[in-house]
């Protein structure tokens, strides 16, 4: 039995696992499931640590497992709702409605929030829990941001990527739980950016 994971088990920029591209999972075993356990328990204890946010979703890479699944919480609005989706291999098969920015943290991002373009809809396909294939669509701008983010993960991409050369897209989270602007200078200087042969931007 292996020990509980904490938010200590998630890792964080710069830590270049985080931009390496993540494998298909092709069998869902003991493994599996233990992996999905340790993602939950590491994704609610940062919460339990973070009063003024809630964890939404985590991807295994953010505790360095490279495999290509997800959890999603299954209602963002309640935190004493405890339960996650489970996507394994999860890809969005078609991007819909109009791109919006809005703000945007990670558990893989200390205190860095920032204001990220992404489609407001988005139709996903993965496997679940079980092994059987599911297709979806987003239901708010929310989710379709929610599920951009952590598909990005899978594929070794931050949301700061996106934004690298922004420099009025940056804030941080306040003990208030205000967001306020950050400098440029300092959101370089934290090491969190991609370099510059690296850096991604949105291609849809």
């Amino acid at each position: 039995m292996s020990k509980k994971y904490t938010m200590k088990n998630i890792i964080t920029l710069p830590n270049d696992h985080l931009r390496q591209r993540s494998r298909r999972v092709t069998q869902i075993d003991e493994d599996t499931i233990q992996l999905i356990q340790e993602m939950i328990d590491a994704t609610l204890d940062w919460e339990a640590n973070r009063p003024n946010e809630v964890a939404v979703a985590l991807a295994a890479i953010q505790i360095d497992k490279p495999v290509r699944v997800v959890i999603v919480r299954e209602d963002f609005d309640n935190k004493d709702n405890k339960n996650f989706v489970v996507l394994i291999n999860p890809e969005i098969v078609k991007y819909e409605g109009k791109v919006e920015v809005d703000d945007e943290g990670c558990l893989s991002v200390k205190d860095v929030y920032g204001k990220v373009p992404r489609w407001t809809k988005v139709r996903v396909r993965a496997i679940d829990i079980k092994g059987r294939q599911v297709h979806f669509k987003s239901t708010s701008p929310f989710m379709a941001r929610v599920l951009q983010h952590e598909i990005d993960h899978t594929n070794g991409i931050m949301f700061v990527d996106h934004i690298a050369h922004s420099e009025n897209a940056f804030t941080k989270l306040m003990p208030s739980g205000d967001l306020q602007p950050v400098p440029y200078s300092k959101v370089l200087d934290s090491g969190i950016l991609p370099d510059d042969e690296d850096n991604r931007t949105i291609v849809q």
